[in-house]
């Protein structure tokens, strides 16, 4: 019987595929912390700066492929109503064929205007440069939910949370907020697992269940036993 499965993704979902977490190095790129590039204040400050360090990380993903973790959740569509909710900003879901992603923190192959937000292209290429505008004459940005910013899609994915009949986390720490929020949005009596190699079993998460290994591992484990429901 079909279910309604609902997954949230973070950085561990993404690594064995070559992505770097945001927080590599600890926190640091090129001398200047995270922070410091990606934040609205750091865009007034130095846009070009900011603009290189998502060129590189953009570069970095057009390299980059789906693991079996992004493959063994888009065959979970064949049979149940797959919704993922991802706090990663690049496209290795869509890519490994998943049909229903919702991102909350951007994405990274997208860019739009500072003067017309309703303005999002697609990038074809890797490079985002100063002087790239929209028709209006707005400087082009990443279509990155920056610290500091509200999350647009939180409130769509807590109602998705609240449909969920099964749901995965899968690579994450659950501390970042407000997405590490969303499992308490989960039915109490629905079933919870949490892949990650520091996984643990929650005192304020009822029918959590611990999986400790890489997303690679773990996640085309599950989704093989859920297949056979």
């Amino acid at each position: 019987m079909s279910k309604r499965i609902v997954v949230l993704t973070g950085a561990g979902m993404s690594a064995e595929s070559g992505i770097k977490t945001f927080r590599d190095n600890d926190g640091l790129w090129n001398n200047y912390r995270v922070e410091e590039v990606a934040t609205p204040e750091a865009w007034a400050a130095d846009m070009e700066l900011v603009l290189e360090f998502y060129n590189q990380r953009r570069k970095q993903l057009f390299e980059c492929e789906p693991n079996p973790a992004h493959y063994a959740l888009a065959e979970l569509q064949d049979k149940h109503d797959v919704r993922i909710i991802t706090q990663n900003v690049d496209d290795l879901h869509e890519r490994a064929g998943s049909k229903q992603v919702l991102h909350l923190h951007g994405e990274l192959k997208k860019a739009r205007s500072v003067t017309d937000p309703d303005y999002v292209i697609e990038l074809q290429d890797w490079e985002l440069k100063a002087g790239d505008t929209c028709p209006k004459g707005g400087q082009l940005r990443p279509h990155i939910v920056w610290f500091g910013e509200p999350v647009p899609n939180i409130t769509l994915a807590a109602e998705i949370a609240t449909s969920a009949e099964i749901i995965m986390v899968i690579g994450t720490s659950m501390q970042v907020y407000p997405a590490a929020g969303l499992i308490h949005y989960a039915p109490v009596d629905c079933m919870k697992y949490y892949i990650d190699p520091a996984a643990r079993e929650s005192s304020t998460v009822e029918n959590m269940t611990a999986i400790r290994k890489k997303a690679g591992e773990g996640v085309p484990e599950l989704v093989r036993e859920l297949l056979s429901l």
